[in-house]
């Protein structure tokens, strides 16, 4: 597993997350974390650059390896990476691991954007190469640039969280019509149900935007979606894998 060296290794200050997000601070303090903020982009960008093409993988950190969700995740995995993707995540345990533990077991490529905690959660080891950031939205900006689909399993807060932005850009038109692969129906479903009995009820969406959400249930159906919908449209077999080039500080995998 690749680490790549960066000034993210060192200890950051809890203080000076919170202060960032308390409301206005010191024209200092915020042009400095401004300028953090920015360098952690381009950490990212150059770390991340060769990677593609991605699907990421979204769920929560707390299934186990004997949970049925990280078994169907693994599996899931396996797939994605057959099919010629990375396997991106957030590089963490659970649902995050089984994803990366499945594109391994078939000689995948497997990525982690990890994200630094005060409760530190440690990458897992099935990853060729994992970026650690300080900033959720730097970390979700990572997720989505480099992905032509995003899956959903079972997750809580972070999970919703990653589902809803990546729902918005796409209702939005900021991103294309990538697929939101919701996986689980009965996991998903009564989500679902709110969506359109609350939301789409009162206007609050269309019927187009909820259509944009996919509700599949098994690792089957899940490799039909992406052979028929999203090879097809994002012509993803005439991609070319570029070289990196040392003088941009660029990394290859």
């Amino acid at each position: 597993m690749k680490k790549p060296r960066s000034h993210l290794d060192k200890k950051s200050s809890p203080l000076a997350e919170s202060l960032f997000l308390e409301g206005p601070a010191s024209r200092s303090f915020e042009l400095f974390m401004a300028l953090r903020v920015f360098w952690e982009m381009i950490y990212g960008f150059r770390n991340l650059h060769f990677v593609g093409p991605c699907i990421t993988v979204f769920g929560s950190a707390r299934f186990s390896e004997n949970h049925p969700y990280y078994q169907l995740t693994r599996e899931i995995g396996s797939k994605l990476a057959l099919l010629g993707f990375t396997v991106m995540t957030g590089g963490g345990p659970g649902i995050m691991e089984a994803a990366n533990r499945g594109a391994k077991d078939v000689g995948g490529r497997s990525i982690g954007c990890n994200i630094r905690l005060q409760m530190e959660q440690k990458p897992n080891v099935y990853l060729d190469r994992w970026v650690q950031f300080k900033h959720f939205f730097v970390r979700k900006l990572m997720l989505v640039k480099y992905s032509y689909a995003f899956i959903a399993m079972p997750g809580g807060f972070g999970t919703m969280d990653e589902v809803f932005e990546v729902a918005t850009l796409v209702q939005t038109g900021k991103v294309k019509n990538f697929p939101v692969i919701l996986v689980g129906r009965e996991y998903w479903e009564p989500l679902y149900q709110f969506l359109e009995k609350s939301l789409l009820k009162h206007s609050a969406i269309n019927a187009a935007d909820l259509k944009k959400i996919i509700i599949l249930d098994t690792v089957e159906e899940v490799d039909e979606y992406l052979k028929n919908i999203v090879l097809p449209q994002f012509h993803l077999k005439l991609i070319r894998r570029k070289k990196p080039r040392k003088l941009f500080f660029e990394r290859g995998i």
